[in-house]
């Protein structure tokens, strides 16, 4: 049995040291946990792995890399991937690398206690203490400890986290965000689009808004897909273009998609001015600012810009389009991912008609100013 005797760190908080010790192998180890149970589990867990090495006949040895800390592991996640893992989770594993104390401490040290102190200290920064928000960083933290042991035997225990991720749900710390059902009215749309094309008019070499948020409503497109549609991947006779790299739970890079393009989509297609390969050079972010600033603006409640791919998706089905024509513009491959947009209000099209359509097809409108 270890020897365990309890000490303060340097904030005065307990902290129980075990070591372990076999004299006929002159093996020695010395480990700190935050309680007394985590330390004895530890314990039972590592006993067994000596028992094992000496029934083998091999030399025991300290668990390897057992100085790295998290920091370390999340470094090497982000560095040593061979596939795309997101902008999102990119900049989650860097912030609790850079910002959180939970970054410093051994990989061997750290237990599902100091994870859900982890968990409980998010909520305390600003914007950041949503449960579904302390979810998704947990969760991104999850997958460095999924794989950190077999593939660069780092310490990480992967059991203490599923254990901390099990206390943070039933303590309500941690929670799935609830799907939206957000949909623009049309009042709404008819303000935030008189805006934009008011300011686009003002100001040479803008963005044009008012085109961009019809052409995702109509096409259902994600910001960041039309970011990246280039002329190359646009099929006028068939009216349809390329999706190149789609959102996918799994793999990203490489799920390229053909989605068709309903009216008025080729219409603003064709009144860009070439000249860039991306049909809409616009950032994401210059499209989320300019929509953001213009809700504000007109006091519109929690209405975000992908909530026009909600509605988008939506008016298919209220024309009554069925799931594989729906799918066949949205992109969608099952109908479990396909249903959450798909919040029925009225039958038919109330887009039939619709001022702004008109806007959209008539290039004379455009008043279009050439982008730098």
């Amino acid at each position: 049995m270890g020897s365990l005797r309890e000490e303060a760190d340097k904030a005065g908080n307990p902290i129980f040291k075990l070591t372990i010790t076999r004299t006929k192998q002159k093996h020695r180890e010395t480990r700190s946990f935050r309680t007394e149970t985590a330390a004895r589990a530890w314990e039972k867990k590592r006993e067994a792995e000596l028992d094992a090495t000496v029934a083998l006949g091999k030399p025991l040895t300290k668990q390897r890399n057992e100085g790295k800390t998290l920091g370390d592991a999340i470094d090497k996640y982000i560095t040593e991937q061979m596939k795309e893992i997101g902008r999102t989770k990119t900049q989650v594993l860097q912030t609790i690398r850079n910002e959180y104390d939970i970054s410093k401490m051994r990989c061997d040290q750290i237990t599902s206690q100091d994870i859900v102190a982890f968990a409980k200290e998010l909520h305390f920064r600003p914007k950041l203490n949503s449960a579904a928000t302390v979810m998704n960083y947990v969760s991104h933290l999850q997958a460095v400890f999924a794989i950190a042991k077999d593939a660069w035997d780092f310490p990480l225990d992967i059991t203490e986290m599923q254990s901390a991720q099990r206390v943070c749900s039933r303590l309500g710390i941690t929670k799935k965000a609830i799907k939206r059902t957000r949909r623009p009215t049309l009042d709404e749309l008819d303000i935030l689009l008189t805006h934009f094309q008011l300011a686009y008019n003002a100001r040479a070499n803008g963005c044009p808004m008012h085109l961009l948020s019809i052409f995702a409503l109509f096409s259902t497109r994600r910001q960041a897909e039309i970011e990246r549609i280039e002329w190359a991947d646009y099929d006028r006779i068939n009216k349809r273009i390329w999706v190149r790299d789609m959102k996918h739970p799994g793999d990203k890079i490489g799920n390229d998609v053909p989605v068709l393009l309903p009216d008025p989509c080729c219409d603003i297609i064709d009144s860009m001015p070439k000249i860039s390969p991306r049909i809409f050079p616009h950032s994401t972010y210059a499209m989320s600012a300019n929509w953001t600033r213009a809700c504000q603006f007109h006091n519109i409640k929690d209405l975000h810009f992908h909530d026009l791919r909600h509605e988008g998706v939506s008016r298919l089905f209220e024309m009554g389009k069925t799931l594989p024509e729906a799918a066949s513009v949205s992109g969608h491959r099952s109908w479990s991912s396909l249903q959450r947009y798909t919040h029925i209000i009225t039958a038919g099209d109330k887009y039939e008609n619709w001022k702004w359509i008109k806007v959209a097809t008539d290039p004379t409108s455009h008043n279009l100013n050439p982008q730098p």
